[in-house]
């Protein structure tokens, strides 16, 4: 079979959300400081059993292993070059490197260097055969540079004849012209790429791929708040209650200015978010139908197929600037500051008169409290509810790409059901997800899906848990007597 057909494939692999990012170094002050993100927590060699052991599966026959999306976190990378060739802002000294080619480049290389077990792993994995397919999410958007995919490959060690196993795809990919393989943020507003077909845009006479509102929410808050974890929403998405007690118990002796980090950061994601959003996409118009088929050939698809697909894209959330005011909590920032605006107004005129001392005015703010927090308690974050797919896009996107079965990731949460007429399933996450700052209490998914044929033309699929260089059915208690991830 020609190396470079990928068309037909009778095992897959699909594996996502593995949030490969630098090495964080022991804070020894502080040492929960970002310790999700510390060597201690690396699955490099259980990636390399894991390569191994879906090969056994496959009996000697090649895999194909899509790697779907979020398998670099460029957002999360803060370190700098030493000697940088070009000019480093004060935003990017404190809060890491803009999305332009020559500094994605370092940052990608500074993966590698970190983590070098995982990518001699996949090297060697190629070499013996297999083929590896890179699907673009949101937090690896900079592998739209041609010059970073090149690094990535010449990481791998690849004669010529092996680079045709290892493809890049914008995102999305059809395996085996049954299974449309998504990592699923086009799906969700935060998170989407305006134009995967047109990802750049010029700012200030340089290239830079545009990153969604969410991705920026890590660069310019997560990024400086060492005690959030980015993989686990209930780490940074609390109410009002929960942030003073998590402030107070991990926060207030190491950031306790941490409100003027928030406010800044909030701040910055705003407006970056909305003057991105004006800036239209890098096109050539004499190009956009060339760019088109060249995606669609390394996705297996029809030129017709990429055009319904983009079409089937949400909007997103900048459209809607006041939603993402109240993800940031602007909005209860606002409240205050007009409330406190006004009782000082009021103050003013009644000291006039009146002469009283200034802590009246706590008389009318604790009147204002009960209305503030009845406010707070009634905004609820609606970023959960829009990672999900919907059903109606199942149905389009399979009934455009003529498969029954769509496998995502993005949300971090194994799934396997069936959604009307389509077989829907998300592959989970490998990222260093803790439910608490110590982590002490992992979501240790180690999770990916499985597809193998079951007869002649068909395939079926599974979730499966790695661990312990075994096999584990996510969703079935047979021969594993475990639960549900």
């Amino acid at each position: 079979m020609d190396k470079g057909d990928f068309t037909r494939a009778q095992y897959t692999a699909v594996v996502s959300d593995l949030h490969l990012c630098e090495e964080e170094p022991i804070n020894l002050k502080f040492p929960l400081w970002k310790k999700y993100k510390t060597r201690q927590f690396f699955f490099d060699k259980q990636f390399e059993g894991f390569l191994r052991h879906i090969e056994g599966k496959a009996g000697g026959l090649p895999v194909e292993l899509v790697l779907d999306g979020d398998i670099f976190d460029f957002d999360s990378v803060v370190s700098l070059p030493e000697s940088p060739p070009y000019r480093v802002s004060w935003l990017e000294k404190n809060r890491g490197l803009h999305p332009q080619e020559i500094k994605s480049i370092y940052k990608i290389e500074k993966i590698f260097k970190d983590h070098d077990v995982w990518v001699a792993a996949l090297g060697e994995f190629v070499r013996r055969g297999n083929k590896a397919i890179f699907v673009i999410g949101n937090h690896d958007l900079e592998l739209h540079f041609p010059k970073v995919q090149k690094k990535i490959i010449e990481a791998l060690q690849l004669n010529e004849e092996e680079k045709l196993l290892v493809r890049f795809v914008e995102w999305f990919y059809i395996s085996n012209e049954d299974t449309l393989i998504e990592h699923g943020n086009q799906y969700d507003p935060y998170c989407v790429a305006t134009d995967p077909v047109s990802p750049f845009v010029l700012k200030f006479n340089r290239i830079e791929v545009r990153i969604p509102f969410g991705n920026l929410a890590t660069r310019y808050l997560i990024n400086g708040m060492g005690f959030f974890n980015p993989h686990v929403d209930s780490n940074f998405i609390m109410s009002a209650k929960e942030y003073v007690v998590f402030f107070f118990r991990y926060i207030a002796k190491a950031q306790p200015f941490l409100m003027f980090t928030w406010m800044w950061g909030s701040v910055m994601v705003l407006l970056q978010s909305f003057l991105d959003s004006l800036l239209s996409p890098l096109r050539e118009p004499l190009e956009i139908e060339g760019r088109i088929e060249d995606i669609a050939k390394r996705s297996n698809a029809t030129p017709r197929m990429v055009r319904e697909l983009r079409a089937l894209t949400v909007a997103p959330a900048t459209s809607h600037p006041w939603l993402i005011f109240k993800e940031l909590w602007l909005d209860r920032a606002l409240l205050v500051l007009i409330a406190m605006v006004l009782l000082f107004e009021l103050f003013l005129v009644i000291d006039n008169i009146y002469s009283i001392s200034f802590f009246w005015i706590f008389i009318p703010f604790s009147l204002f409290l009960p209305f503030f927090v009845f406010y707070s308690k009634s905004v609820f974050s609606e970023v959960q509810e829009y990672k999900v797919p919907k059903e109606k896009i199942l149905v389009i996107a399979s009934l455009i790409t003529k498969v029954k079965r769509i496998i995502y990731g993005h949300t971090h949460v194994v799934r396997h059901e069936r959604i009307g007429p389509v077989e829907h399933l998300n592959s989970g996450t490998w990222s260093p997800a803790f439910e608490d700052v110590e982590c002490e209490r992992p979501i240790d998914q180690k999770t990916y899906v499985w597809l193998y044929p079951v007869g002649r033309e068909e395939r079926s699929a599974k979730v499966l848990q790695y661990k312990d260089g075994m096999d584990y059915d996510v969703f079935s208690k047979k021969n594993t007597g475990r639960r549900k991830i």
